[in-house]
């Protein structure tokens, strides 16, 4: 492999530059791990030498080759392993499992809407929701228990994001993957005998399902990287899974309906328990134990094999004193020297193959027209994540995702019986709920090729804009007793969730930078996701307060969201007129 084709793949390293910061290029690590520390690993000391010899091992008991280069994670038995070192059609099927399994597991929990129907049909919460004389058809102490199951479970999602990205640096995905099957059989068994338990197994069993979604999920991030030039193919199977995965509880529902509830909720959750069986099966026989190299670290091993190549060959003292003994020596080392070279060669190589033929000046132009045309790229790069946090980039995004979340979560909750309010019709909303649950997994999968396209084709200010003005319309709809809003409010919810979800992380990396990425958009998730326990005293004031009327909680929601929506968008077009200025 020449100079050049080496110095084809560095620039994959080199065309992220913080504005505004003094720390010049900084490389950008493809990594989805939470955790800070990957975007930005520990440069070697240079008082270290790399020893040629060790570069690039013998394969290893369990058949991969492993390279002997640092790695930024801790725990040594998961270093990460190059795409190239697994077979391409075990990669390919470790891809289709992934996608099959976060499908059937990733998102269940969000199709809540779907499945509380058939949980108030079979009298979940009876025992503790005794009807009142004369009040038997008032079920709001059910449906406060059932929407409280689904709250504890949404804040679970968000929340655990952060310790399962301390689980996967240090474990590895394969253990992330074991923990999920665990949390997903436990949950099916609870929910299968809640109604026999002496504790509220509905709550629990829900919980665990949530937990163990978001474990199979992310771990499953790095497989992106098993064939880089398509990674943007494989997040969008994968994501397009996990928003697909709420069906499956909606498929339930039609079986459901159709057996004539024959087949109850609890034969249904002990037929879901093929699925984490399944999923602890492909972790032990098929799905990696160490998660893929990064496109930089793959960038980072072919630098350390060019270097190796480059190196001059040491002259020995033996080399000196020619006798046929030394003789012998000096061609043995000659041929464990070329060996290695040939080694390093076919590393190089196989990288490159990998990769693709890079064409790094237009990466470059490309991603710095991408960078101004979002006109925040780099203004809080240059910050400690103190400074971060505590800035009204960090808090105005945060209170507005806090109250967006709980809107999305509440509507998730509720939207049979507020329509049932404000259409006065029950057919109309169970008409409105069904035509919900089908277009809450297809609309994920709807704007993900849109969504890619306007976050990297618009500034931050339109993107932010966008976001204001759907949730504006879609909080006036929410009030409106025509069947005509309700449709169009679920349109447009199936299609603003994803992108808003989407354009939050966006912000954050365009904002605060990879450096703290993990740390702040973490801690943005995790906020949002505590403090949408406030969705139980929301669910009160619909049910108790204001008696069944949905139009004064939806419109406080409205008027909370609004005006943070236009503080932070007055906020972010004030400092881009100062930055522009100078």
């Amino acid at each position: 492999m020449s100079l050049n084709r080496v110095s084809s793949i560095e620039t994959l390293t080199d065309h992220h530059v913080h504005r505004g910061s003094d720390t010049g290029p900084r490389p950008r690590r493809l990594s989805f791990s939470p955790m800070p520390q990957l975007w930005d690993p520990p440069q070697p000391s240079p008082s270290k030498t790399t020893d040629h010899h060790d570069f690039y091992q013998a394969p290893s008991g369990d058949g991969h080759r492993r390279s002997s280069l640092p790695i930024s994670l801790s725990a040594p038995d998961v270093a990460p392993i190059a795409a190239f070192e697994v077979p391409r059609w075990k990669r390919i099927l470790q891809i289709a499992a992934a996608v099959t399994y976060c499908l059937f597991a990733a998102g269940i929990v969000f199709g809540y809407a779907a499945l509380k129907p058939v949980l108030v049909d079979e009298g979940a919460y009876s025992d503790r929701c005794p009807p009142k004389p004369g009040h038997e058809d008032d079920n709001t102490c059910v449906e406060i228990h059932l929407n409280l199951m689904f709250t504890v479970a949404a804040v679970a999602t968000n929340v655990a994001a952060l310790p399962i990205g301390a689980i996967l640096d240090h474990f590895g995905p394969r253990v992330c993957g074991i923990i999920s099957s665990v949390f997903l059989f436990c949950g099916a068994m609870l929910l299968a005998y809640a109604q026999t338990l002496p504790f509220d197994g509905f709550l629990l069993g829900y919980l665990l399902l949530a937990l163990g979604g978001p474990f199979i999920f992310i771990s499953s991030f790095q497989l992106s990287n098993t064939f880089p030039r398509h990674s943007g193919l494989i997040l969008a199977l994968l994501t397009g899974a996990f928003d697909s995965s709420s069906a499956v509880f909606l498929i339930y529902r039609i079986i459901y309906d159709s057996s004539g509830g024959a087949f109850d909720h609890r034969h249904f959750f002990l037929a879901y328990l093929v699925v984490p069986v399944c999923i602890l099966v492909l972790q032990l026989v098929l799905m990696p134990a160490r998660s893929y190299k990064t496109v930089g670290e793959l960038v980072d091993q072919a630098e350390e094999a060019h270097l190796a190549n480059e190196a001059p060959t040491p002259v020995t003292p033996l080399e000196d004193q020619i006798d046929e003994e030394t003789a012998l020596l000096r061609d043995e080392r000659r041929e464990r020297r070329r060996e290695e070279r040939m080694e390093r060669e076919n590393v190089m190589d196989e990288i490159e193959s990998l990769l693709g033929s890079v064409k790094g000046d237009e990466q470059l132009v490309a991603e710095e027209r991408k960078n101004d045309a979002s006109g925040v790229w780099g203004v809080m790069h240059d910050k400690t994540v103190v400074q971060q946090i505590t800035s009204p980039w960090f808090i105005l995004i945060c209170l507005f995702t806090v109250v967006q979340m709980t809107r999305i979560n509440y509507f998730v909750a509720t939207i049979r019986p507020q329509y049932r309010a404000l259409l006065g019709d029950v057919d109309k909303a169970v008409q409105i709920n069904n035509f919900f649950d089908i277009a809450l997994p297809l609309g994920g999968i709807v704007a993900i090729p849109f969504i890619g396209v306007i976050l990297d084709h618009t500034s931050t200010i339109s993107v932010l804009s966008v976001l204001v003005t759907f949730a504006t319309l879609i909080g006036v709809l929410g009030v409106l007793p025509y069947m005509w809003a309700a449709y169009a409010n679920v349109i447009l919810f199936v299609l603003y969730r994803p992108f808003y979800y989407t354009a939050v992380s966006d912000y954050s990396a365009k904002v605060f930078g990879f450096r703290t990425f993990g740390t702040v958009y973490g801690l943005i998730i995790c906020l949002s996701g505590l403090l949408n326990l406030s969705q139980s005293g929301l669910d009160v004031l619909f049910h108790k307060t204001f008696n069944g009327n949905p139009v004064p909680v939806n419109i406080i929601l409205l008027t909370v969201g609004l005006a943070i929506g236009l503080s932070l968008l007055i906020f972010v077009a004030v400092r881009l007129r100062q930055m522009a200025r100078g």
